[in-house]
């Protein structure tokens, strides 16, 4: 204990004047041993007079930041166990390598200062029980200013209690346990104690306290398992322990609810290593905080002694293992807690070579039998352990050594062999030759090998299900069926015996073995169009077992392949038929991309024959003139050239308002003739259709000179001026065109030859109403 104190029982009062100064004598040995050069650094302490040294530190404050929180009580002492007197505080905030001065006074008995205190605890003198104390320590703050604590009590009631030696939590079904262990000399004094807790982040503690069942267990419940929690533990006082103060504070980790999730068991075969696989397992907990570490646990599924326990941090763990079967457990822990456990079965891995292989059973009776093995591993190995097992029981093992012989008679008295039942049985060897019994889990043995065995074989008491054919053809099939259970072989399987015979003529039965390892078999030279019943059974050394329900099968009959062949080919081309137009003109879209056809335009279209052009005479020349032309189409129709002067039935309706589209009294069109509409704004005068087929302009001083006059621009689409010249015929003049438009009703003495041009289309915006007008203009020869 830092700064412990020379205790000096000399200065009593009715002390005897020689013992007195033999002592002064010893302390002033100790004292100048403690002087340079001696290396001691102790605190001193001498009497005092409680006037005196009151006056001395009677300048010094109490402060927030100073020293505080002085407290004596006497305690028993660990090693020795005898009772202690001791005095402890807490230092000042802003106070680092300084020393401390403790002032102990008891009535007028006695006074005690204790000097250069470096540690924050001290033990004093023994005090008498029957008067009260004081004390008060002193810390030095600079040259000029210092800070002090101060204590009262009654040495009877200053028995102090704890803290507890050692604690451990335990946290389950949300609640925590607490297992407390005192020193042993408190054992005897302390009954029972209380534990108080607060959530990690709260700032107030639990309303009660819980108190403990005895001196040692103690059971907090209705706690949230995700939460962590602060704990501090104190002893029940009594009239041995009259002080049992709070001590330190525990942090205990939350409940771990959440097992982990195995994500991944990989087993690889180890170069030059036969009968060992490398197993390696990872994982991963749903939770990332509250946890510490993993605990692996993995031992043989025969229980055979040991298991290994594992410590990771990490979700991963590689182990070495033999062919045999092992149990392994993984959970996530903490100072608290452990979480539910994930398990994972490893199953045996092996050649299973059913007793024609490396080992050899020879049974001398239920209980006991013979194992052999081939090599001569004696000369490598002394000690083995042998495992036999039924499927979804519990293996048996026995390890054993053996250096002279390559067999060992083995005998149980537990579950002894059952007919018709499988066993699995496995010879390891362990390179230890210490002892045949295992050291560890982890790279302890290896699998010489294993075998399949029964103690006595019978037939198969079920036959197989769920008998079908396919491939028919017009003599021959394939059957398939479903395997027996292992359960109901009763040995080992040899193979299958197919019963067949022709429906009317059952007593010519064929029968046909097929391989253990298949299911499925073709049946040939049958007759074609006959029907046949089918019988399938299985066999083992102990014979064949029972024979399967009766299955009816007919092969083709002659000619039913051409039917066949016919109707495939009408279901295709029904099929061509119906989904190759379809799929072609998608094909020709997305290969041959459509390129347009003027041909097919609207403003150019084939001329099949010469057409007699008429004039349409504008109803309004003043507008016309104020007109923007955007494009002029001439319509023709027609083959044959026909006069101008022709009965009025053979000429077209060159122009049909879209007003007067309802009027009764108009002429309907010859059923030769293509009629065209002529829109115009609604602002404008309707003009009137004559008998002839011509609308009569409405104004009588209407300027056709000009508009003789005014040169044909076409813009449109496709049409230009230079297309629309190579379309007119080469034995008409371009000019032609204006003379036509010119043309009046009355001159029916012109005749005008064209081909090539279907029509022209004039499409005028008027200023003033900012639309479009369509002049369409059709003309029949």
């Amino acid at each position: 204990m830092v700064g412990h104190g020379l205790r000096l029982d000399c200065f009593r009062p009715k002390m005897h004047f020689l013992r007195k100064s033999l002592l002064r004598f010893i302390l002033g040995l100790s004292l100048a041993c403690c002087t340079p050069p001696c290396s001691l650094v102790q605190a001193s302490s001498v009497k005092c007079k409680s006037s005196t040294i009151s006056s001395t530190y009677e300048h010094c404050g109490t402060y927030p930041d100073g020293v505080r929180d002085l407290d004596c009580f006497r305690q028993r002492n660990l090693e020795t166990g005898r009772m202690v007197w001791r005095c402890v505080w807490t230092p000042g905030d802003h106070t680092s390598k300084t020393t401390y001065t403790l002032i102990v006074e008891q009535a007028h008995k006695q006074c005690r200062v204790y000097y250069n205190i470096s540690g924050i605890s001290q033990d004093i003198m023994s005090l008498f029980e029957k008067h009260k104390m004081t004390a008060h320590v002193v810390e030095k703050r600079d040259p000029n200013n210092c800070a002090k604590a101060f204590f009262k009590g009654s040495p009877k009631h200053m028995v102090l209690c704890g803290p507890p030696y050692k604690v451990t939590f335990s946290r389950h079904s949300r609640k925590l346990e607490v297992i407390v262990s005192w020193r042993q000399q408190e054992m005897k004094d302390i009954q029972h104690y209380s534990v108080r807790y607060k959530a990690l982040d709260s700032q107030s503690w639990n309303e009660s306290l819980v108190q403990s069942q005895d001196k040692e267990r103690c059971t907090v419940g209705n706690l949230t398992s995700s939460l962590a929690y602060e704990v501090q533990i104190q002893c029940n006082s009594n009239h041995k322990c009259t002080q049992c103060p709070w001590r330190e504070i525990y942090a205990v980790p939350p409940e771990l609810t959440v097992q982990p999730v195995i994500l991944k068991v990989e087993a690889a075969e180890i170069a030059q290593r036969k009968g060992c696989r490398l197993l390696t397992v990872t994982w991963k907990l749903p939770v990332s905080e509250g946890f510490e570490g993993y605990n692996v646990t993995i031992g043989k599924a025969s229980g055979e002694e040991p298991r290994d326990r594992i410590h990771t941090a990490r979700p991963e763990v590689t182990l070495i293992l033999s062919n045999s079967e092992y149990h392994l457990n993984i959970t996530a822990f903490n100072r608290a807690s452990t979480s539910p456990a994930a398990s994972q079965t490893i199953l045996p891995q092996g050649d299973m070579d059913m007793g024609t292989g490396k080992l050899n059973v020879t049974f001398n009776s239920n209980t006991s039998y013979t194992l052999s093995w081939k090599e001569d591993l004696i000369k490598k190995y002394s000690c083995y352990s042998v495992e036999w097992s039924r499927k979804g029981y519990k293996a048996a093992y026995m390890s054993f050594f053996e250096n002279a012989n390559n067999y060992k008679t083995v005998s149980f008295k537990n579950d002894p062999f059952e007919p018709y039942k499988r066993y699995n049985i496995a010879l390891h060897t362990r390179p230890d030759k210490d002892t045949c019994n295992l050291k560890r889990i982890n790279d302890s043995e290896s699998t010489y090998g294993s075998m399949q065995f029964y103690f006595t074989e019978g037939s198969p008491i079920s036959a197989p299900t769920n008998i079908n054919s396919h491939n028919v053809t017009l003599n021959s099939m394939v059957l398939q069926w479903l395997s027996v259970p292992e359960e109901d072989l009763r040995g080992f399987l040899l193979g299958y015996i197919i019963h067949y015979t022709e429906y009317d003529q059952k007593e010519t039965e064929k029968n046909v073995t097929v391989d253990p390892a298949s299911n499925s078999h073709e049946l040939g030279d049958l007759k074609s169009g006959t029907a046949y019943l089918v019988q399938i059974s299985a066999f083992t050394r102990a014979g064949a077992g029972v024979r399967s329900r009766e299955s009816l099968f007919k092969t083709n009959p002659q000619g039913y392949g051409t039917l066949i062949g016919v109707i495939t080919a009408v279901a295709v081309a029904a099929v061509v038929l119906i989904f190759g137009p379809p799929l072609l003109k998608r094909a020709k879209v997305l290969l041959w991309p459509s390129i347009p056809n003027p041909g097919n335009s609207n403003t150019m279209q084939k001329i099949d024959g010469p057409f007699e052009l008429e004039l349409l005479e504008p109803i309004n020349t003043e507008k016309l003139e104020e007109w923007d032309t955007n494009s002029l189409h001439i319509v023709e129709k027609g083959a044959e050239t026909n006069p101008v002067g022709s009965s009025s039935s053979a000429l077209p309706y060159l122009l049909h308002d879209t007003e007067a589209e309802g009027d009764s009294d108009s002429e309907p069109p010859s059923p030769d003739v293509t009629c065209d509409w002529f829109q115009r704004d609604t602002s404008d005068a309707a003009g009137d259709l004559s008998p002839g087929g011509v609308i009569a302009a409405t104004q009588s001083d209407t300027q056709q000179k000009d508009f003789q006059s005014s040169p044909f621009a076409f813009a449109s689409d496709y049409t230009t001026m230079e297309m629309f010249q190579q379309a007119m015929p080469q034995s008409i003049p371009a000019t032609a065109v204006s003379e036509a438009v010119a043309l009046q009703p009355q001159d029916t003495d012109r005749t005008v030859t064209r081909s090539g041009l279907d029509y022209v289309r004039q499409h005028s915006t008027s200023p003033t109403e900012s639309s479009k007008e369509l002049f369409q203009i059709k003309m029949e020869l």
